[in-house]
């Protein structure tokens, strides 16, 4: 069974930054792509960043400029993302979801995931 664990987010005053962890389970590690996403009160589904563990080639949305980066850690299976001067629109619940693939192309759209993480609220103020 594939499961996807967060933690990290909560509040954080605008140019902070927060650190979000996804654990995997189920997938092997190098196997499998990670998205992220988020979602704002209102608004809808916003996929933002993709990494392919394989490689650790990386995508992110033009919007985020630069502010936000992958990490990983191979042997706890997590995947990590910093995210920097972090600013009141990014605020949202952000979940992570996996899919099985040794493919190094990832783009963060939602149907192509097959697993997700439970949420994670991150809140920035003004």
């Amino acid at each position: 069974e594939v499961q996807l664990v967060q933690s990290g987010g909560g509040l954080v005053q605008a140019g902070g930054s927060l650190n979000l962890s996804c654990a995997a389970s189920g997938f092997t590690y190098g196997d499998w792509v990670i998205g992220w996403f988020r979602q704002a009160p209102g608004k809808e589904r916003e996929g933002v960043a993709c990494m392919a563990t394989s490689d650790g080639s990386a995508y992110y949305i033009d919007r985020l400029d630069g502010r936000f980066t992958f990490s990983s850690d191979s042997a706890k299976n997590t995947v990590y993302l910093q995210m920097n001067s972090l600013k009141p629109e990014d605020t949202a619940v952000y979940y992570c979801a996996g899919r099985e693939t040794t493919s190094s192309w990832c783009r963060p759209v939602a149907p192509k995931f097959s697993a997700w993480g439970q949420g994670t609220q991150v809140t920035v103020s003004s």
